[in-house]
């Protein structure tokens, strides 16, 4: 008989050391008939984590979420060693939201088949990797499409849940997805504070005075949103109005665009437009964040 630490059924969230298990775990769960819920995640867990944990807990039977800040998607060392961590935070809040099992693991346990981790083969990002994201962060989304990948292998057939705010990530974790058959990519609305920034762990990083300054970024894309109101449908006049906004501000913007998601081609693309995301991304010192609007 297994221990209640051990157990697949404790009333208790558990919390596994490593990948193999939490596969074992979510196997148990389908062959008893229950549909599995899962939640990947970097931690410093906030409301938009929170947010895709309750979804995930009421479409399915069971609930299950990772914590692994992934360094196959920093492509600055700084960076990632800078990214908040606050493993019993995190565990405090996925409980009280009702997760069944929490695991974290190693890049070596994720890839058990490599013998040395820093020649991991990477994914490429595929066709959504182009521009934006990757041409700040070269490699970030090759990271993230390659870690997924292998999230979904041992988690198993699942419902996968992920925040909008990450817009980017999520066409090329929906493209995985359909690629090769790994589970249903469900992606959530972006949660926001009243002000309208949204919701990151990299906020934390922010002092009162830089949080204030960083609202600039969804008054950016509320421009975009207002003009497209208007009637205007041309990508490069939605940009100036977004651009606009940082007039004086400390904000860097490394980007600012306006594409349309269904084809993902030029930042600017040519003719008037039916469908259009607007997409940002600002440094703010070492911070820094992004964030996106449907304008259709």
């Amino acid at each position: 008989m297994l221990h209640c630490s051990m157990s697949y059924f404790c009333l208790a969230m558990l919390h596994l050391p490593n990948p193999s298990d939490a596969r074992d775990w979510c196997n148990v769960q389908r062959q008893t008939g229950r549909s599995v819920g899962f939640v990947p995640t970097m931690g410093a867990l906030h409301r938009g984590h929170e947010s895709l944990v309750d979804r995930a807990r009421i479409e399915n039977d069971v609930c299950c979420a990772s914590i692994f800040v992934n360094p196959l998607q920093f492509e600055d060392g700084q960076d990632f060693n800078a990214y908040p961590r606050d493993l019993n935070a995190d565990l405090a809040v996925l409980e009280a939201h009702g997760c069944d099992m929490i695991f974290e693991g190693t890049l070596e346990s994720f890839f058990p088949e490599v013998e040395d981790v820093r020649r991991i083969p990477m994914i490429s990002a595929g066709p959504f990797g182009r521009g934006l994201e990757e041409v700040c962060r070269p490699g970030h989304l090759d990271g993230v499409r390659t870690i997924v990948d292998r999230l979904f292998r041992f988690v198993g057939p699942a419902k996968a849940y992920f925040g909008e705010k990450d817009f980017q990530q999520t066409l090329v974790v929906m493209d995985l997805a359909e690629s090769l058959g790994y589970p249903e990519v469900i992606v959530c609305p972006t949660v926001r504070e009243p002000s309208g920034l949204a919701l990151s762990s990299r906020n934390a990083l922010l002092s009162p005075d830089e949080k204030k300054e960083a609202e600039r970024i969804f008054q950016s894309l509320a421009a975009a949103a207002k003009a497209w109101s208007s009637g205007i449908r041309h990508a490069h006049i939605l940009r100036e109005k977004m651009i606009e906004q940082f007039a004086g501000s400390r904000l860097i913007v490394e980007y600012a665009a306006v594409r349309n998601p269904s084809a993902w081609t030029a930042d600017d693309p040519p003719g008037e437009l039916s469908h259009a995301q607007a997409l940002i991304a600002a440094r703010l010192g070492r911070v820094r964040l992004i964030d996106n609007l449907q304008l259709h």
